[in-house]
C-alpha cells in the first residue's frame, strides 16, 4: 500500500480523480531559467512527498528559488521543484554533497524539512554551508529515541523510564524492570512503524519481531506505557525563543498499534492543562538543543502530569501544520519556518481566526480497491476543504498497524467541533470504496482494475496476442505492424498436443530450479521497464519493480527486472531487488560503452543480484534513441570483458538463431533467452518457438536456455518445456496483473497458470518437468 509519509512510496495516479486538489490547482508552474535563478535566494527543502509540497508551494510564492532532494524522482515535489535532485532524504552525506555541488551553481541560504524525520540531513546540510539551523549531534538526539530519552533524562524533562533492546533477552529483560504495560519501538523511524504496546511476557516475543522489522539499524527501545489523553504541539524557535504555534488532540486508536485516526485543532482540554503541556515541551526542546528552526511534539498528559512521548526538530506531520493550524487561526506555518531557516524573524504568529479544524483518517476495510465513488461529491459538502486519496483502485489495503497504512486523509473546518465533524462523517457516507476481499480476487477484478488504470495505452484484451493493440513503440505492443509481436503466438499454435491418458498420474510436480533455487513452476517474470514511457504512467516505475518481484516471490518463482532507457532507470530496479535480498535479475541494454554497462553489473553485485544480463537484441531499440542514449552490437571480445567483469552468472537475452546461441557458450554465458523482445525491436522476425528447437538440438547441456513471446497459458509452457527449454520469461501478462493488482495480482495470476500447467501435464501423462519429452507435442505445418 503507498505509504504517504514517505514520499517513494506515494503512488501518483494519472486520473485527476486521485490527484490532491492542491496539485491540480497549482500544476504547471513554470520552470526558472539559471539566470533568473542567480537573482534569488535559494532554499533546499528535504523531502519530495505530499506532505513537504506546501512548504515547495509556499517557498515558491515567497519568490525563492526551491531545491527539493528525494530519492524518488516521480515524487510530488519534485515535479514542483526548480531544481530536483535525486538523493534519499537518509542520506546524509549523499545530501551534504549534493548542497555542496549545487551551492556552487546558486548558493544555498536556507535548508530545512517538515513532516518527515530528516532532520539530520537537514542539520548536516546546514551545518556544512554554514547557513541556519541547529548542531548535527542535536539533530541526532531529536531523531533517535534512545539519545532523545537519555537527554531528558540528564535535562529532567517528564518523559518515561526507558530501556535500548538489541535482543529477545534484553526485551525479556526490561520488561521484568520497567514492568507491563510497555511499549517496544524502533529507536530510528516515524510513523508509528513498529510501536507495539506490550501487557504481558507472552506478547513480548510477536512484539519484539514487529518492532525488529521496522528499525534500520535494528536498534530498538522498550519504555513505560503512558495512560491518558494525547497533545500534538508544534513550535517555531527563533533566537532560542520558543513560539507554541498550535496544540491539538490526537486520537489514538487500534490497540495494541498506535494508529492517529485524526486530531482535532484546538485541544479541548483545559487551558492550564494546554499551558502545562506546553512548558513540558519547552524543557524538552532546549534538552534537545534546538535553538532555532522547528519543533513537534508527541505529550501524554498522564496521572502525574505531561510527559512526552516524542519530539522532533521538524513541524509536524499528519496534516497539522500545513492544514489544520493555518485553517483554525489564519497562520501561515510554513512561511514561518521558511524565515526562521533563512535566519529571519518570523512574521506575525498571533492568531487572526478562531476556527476548528480537524483531520480525519479514511480507513477502510481490508481488500484490494476496486472502486473509488464519491471524491467530487464529497468535496462540495460546506466544511470539507481536501480529501487526500492514498490508494487507488488495484491497491492491496490491510488493517493499519502504523500511521502510513491508511487509505486516505480528511480535512474539514467548521465553527464548532460538532459542526466539523457532522461535515466528516456526511462526506464518510458519501465517499465510498468498493473493496475485493481476498476470495474474490479473479483475473476479470485484475483485467477491470488494469483497464481502468491502463486508460487506453493498452486495451487489456483477454487474448494477448496483438492483434488490437491500441500503441506500439512506446506503449505496450510491437514495432511497427505489430507482425514480429503476432508471430510469437503464430509460432505457439504450430505445435499442438499429444495427450497421453492411461497412466497413474493425478498430482504433477511443476516444480523445477533455477540457479539451485527451486521454483514453483518453470515460469519467471520478463524484464519490463518504462511504466510511464510505454504504460502511460499506469504504475510507478519502483512500485511496479517491487509488485513483480514481491508477487513472484509469493508464487515461489523469480523475477527479472529492466534497465531501460534514463541512464539512472537501472537504480529503481535495482533498489527493489535489495529489498527483497537480491532475489532478482537485472537485464542490461547493450549500451556502447562498456564501462557504462559494467558499472550496471557493480551495482547489481552490491545489491546482491543472483545474477545479471544484457538484452543484446537491444542496438537499435526505439526508445533509446528517443533518450539519446547510444547503444550498439557487442563483439565478441566486448562480450567477453562483460561477462569476465564479475562472477555473477550471466545470461544473454535476444538470441534467436544457432550461431548466436553458440558464440553465447563460447564467451562464458550461463544461460541464453530465446527472444525477439515481444516483437517490439523489428518487424517481420520469426518467433521464438519457431527458432527454439533448432537452437536446442546445438547448444543443449552447454548452458541453460530460457524462452520468452507469446507465452499465455500452462499448454504454452508444456510445447516450450516439451522443446528443450529450462523455464518461459513471460510480459504482458504478468505486467497486466501488476498493474491491475499489485503483488497479489502478480501471484494469482501466476497460481492459475501453475493450475493449467498441472492440467497439461496430467493430460500428457507427466508426473514432473522430467517427464515433458518432445513426443507429447506434434508440429502442424
Amino acid at each position: 500500500m503507498p505509504d504517504p509519509m514517505q514520499s517513494d512510496r506515494i503512488s501518483r495516479d494519472q486520473s485527476d480523480n486521485y490527484r490532491p486538489r492542491y496539485n491540480a490547482r497549482n500544476h504547471g508552474a513554470p520552470k526558472l531559467h539559471f539566470k533568473e535563478h542567480a537573482l534569488k535566494k535559494t532554499i533546499m527543502i528535504i523531502g519530495g512527498s505530499l506532505l513537504q509540497l506546501p512548504v515547495i508551494h509556499t517557498a515558491r510564492k515567497m519568490g525563492l528559488q526551491v531545491v527539493v532532494t528525494d530519492y524518488n524522482q516521480n515524487a510530488h515535489g519534485m515535479k514542483d521543484a526548480d531544481i530536483p535532485i535525486v538523493m534519499s532524504t537518509r542520506d546524509i552525506e549523499g545530501s551534504v554533497r549534493v548542497a555542496k555541488a549545487q551551492n556552487e551553481l546558486t548558493p544555498i541560504s536556507a535548508v530545512l524539512t517538515v513532516g518527515t524525520d530528516a532532520s539530520m540531513a537537514v542539520a548536516a546540510v546546514a551545518n556544512a554551508l554554514n547557513i541556519p539551523g541547529i548542531k548535527f549531534e542535536d539533530a541526532e538526539a531529536a531523531t533517535n529515541k534512545i539519545k532523545m530519552r537519555m537527554r531528558f533524562k540528564e535535562h529532567g524533562v517528564p518523559s518515561p523510564n526507558f530501556l535500548p533492546v538489541w535482543s529477545l533477552s534484553d526485551a525479556k529483560k526490561a520488561g521484568k524492570i520497567l514492568k507491563f504495560p510497555v511499549v517496544i519501538k524502533p529507536s530510528d523511524n516515524m510513523g508509528a512503524r513498529g510501536v507495539m504496546r506490550v501487557d504481558n511476557l507472552n506478547q513480548l516475543s510477536d512484539a519484539f519481531k514487529f518492532s525488529k522489522n521496522a528499525s534500520p539499524s535494528g536498534e530498538l527501545i522498550m519504555e513505560e506505557f503512558m495512560d491518558g489523553p494525547e497533545l500534538s504541539i508544534d513550535a517555531i524557535i527563533y533566537n532560542e525563543e520558543i513560539y507554541i504555534t498550535g496544540i491539538a488532540d490526537r486520537i489514538i486508536e487500534y490497540p495494541p498499534y498506535f494508529i492517529e485516526t485524526g486530531h482535532n485543532m484546538p485541544s479541548s482540554l483545559l487551558r492550564d492543562v494546554q499551558n502545562a503541556a506546553a512548558e513540558v515541551m519547552k524543557q524538552g526542546i532546549r534538552a534537545l538543543g534546538i535553538t532555532i528552526g522547528a519543533a513537534k511534539g508527541d505529550i501524554k498528559i498522564t496521572k502525574d502530569g505531561p510527559m512526552i512521548g516524542e519530539l522532533a526538530a521538524r513541524l509536524s506531520g499528519g496534516f497539522m501544520s500545513a492544514y489544520t493550524y493555518p485553517l483554525s487561526t489564519g497562520v501561515d506555518l510554513m512561511k514561518a519556518v521558511i524565515e526562521v531557516a533563512l535566519g529571519q524573524e518570523p512574521g506575525n504568529l498571533e492568531p487572526v481566526m478562531n476556527q476548528v479544524a480537524i483531520e480525519r483518517a479514511i480507513i477502510t476495510k481490508p481488500g484490494i480497491v476496486k472502486k473509488i465513488t464519491g471524491l467530487e461529491e464529497a468535496l462540495k459538502i460546506p466544511g470539507i476543504k481536501e480529501i487526500f486519496l492514498n490508494v487507488k483502485p488495484g491497491d492491496k489495503v490491510i488493517q493499519p498497524r502504523s500511521n502510513v497504512e491508511k487509505a486516505g486523509h480528511i480535512i474539514a473546518v467548521g465553527n464548532s467541533l460538532d459542526e466539523t465533524v457532522a461535515s466528516v462523517d456526511q462526506c464518510r457516507k458519501i465517499l465510498t470504496f468498493e473493496m475485493i476481499e481476498g476470495s474474490e480476487i479473479s483475473m476479470e477484478t485484475i483485467y477491470l482494475s488494469a483497464k481502468e488504470k491502463f486508460k487506453k495505452i493498452c486495451y487489456v484484451c483477454k487474448n494477448c496476442d496483438g492483434r488490437d493493440c491500441p500503441t506500439g513503440v512506446p506503449g505496450m505492443g510491437g514495432i511497427g505492424t505489430g507482425e514480429s509481436f503476432r508471430r510469437n503466438i503464430l509460432s505457439l499454435k504450430r505445435y499442438k498436443i499429444n495427450t497421453r491418458l492411461i497412466h497413474d498420474v493425478t498430482q504433477p510436480d511443476t516444480s523445477s530450479s533455477f540457479m539451485g533455487m527451486k521454483l514453483s513452476l518453470p515460469v519467471m517474470a520478463a524484464p519490463i521497464t518504462g511504466t510511464v514511457t510505454n504504460m502511460g504512467g499506469a504504475i510507478d516505475e519502483l512500485d511496479y519493480n517491487r509488485a513483480v518481484i514481491s508477487g513472484c516471490l509469493k508464487a515461489g518463482t523469480l523475477s527479472f527486472v529492466g534497465d531501460g532507457a534514463s541512464p539512472e532507470k537501472y537504480k529503481i530496479g535495482l533498489q527493489a531487488i535489495t529489498e527483497f535480498d537480491g532475489k532478482g535479475i537485472p537485464i542490461y541494454k547493450p549500451r556502447s560503452d562498456n564501462s557504462d554497462i559494467i558499472k550496471r553489473i557493480k551495482a547489481a553485485e552490491k545489491a546482491g543480484s543472483m545474477a545479471v544480463g544484457m538484452d543484446i537484441d537491444a542496438v537499435v531499440f526505439k526508445t533509446m534513441a528517443m533518450k539519446n542514449q547510444s547503444v550498439g552490437p557487442k563483439s565478441f571480445s566486448e562480450l567477453k570483458e562483460l561477462i569476465s567483469s564479475t562472477k555473477l552468472p550471466f545470461i544473454l537475452k535476444g538470441i534467436m538463431n544457432v550461431r548466436d546461441a553458440v558464440t553465447a557458450v563460447e564467451v562464458g554465458a550461463y544461460g541464453i533467452i530465446v527472444s525477439n523482445h515481444g516483437g517490439r525491436v523489428l518487424d517481420e522476425m520469426m518467433g521464438s518457438m519457431d527458432v527454439l528447437d533448432e537452437i536446442v538440438r546445438e547448444v543443449k547441456d552447454r548452458l541453460v536456455i530460457l524462452i520468452d513471446g507469446g507465452f499465455r497459458e500452462g499448454v504454452d509452457i508444456l510445447k516450450a518445456l516439451a522443446l528443450g527449454a529450462s523455464a518461459v520469461l513471460i510480459g504482458r501478462p504478468i505486467a497486466i496483473a501488476a498493474v491491475g493488482m499489485g503483488a497479489e495480482g502478480v501471484t494469482f495470476y501466476l497460481n492459475q497458470l501453475k493450475k493449467d500447467l498441472e492440467k497439461a501435464m496430467i493430460l500428457t501423462g507427466c508426473a514432473s518437468i522430467k517427464d515433458i519429452s518432445a513426443d507429447i507435442i506434434r508440429e502442424v505445418k
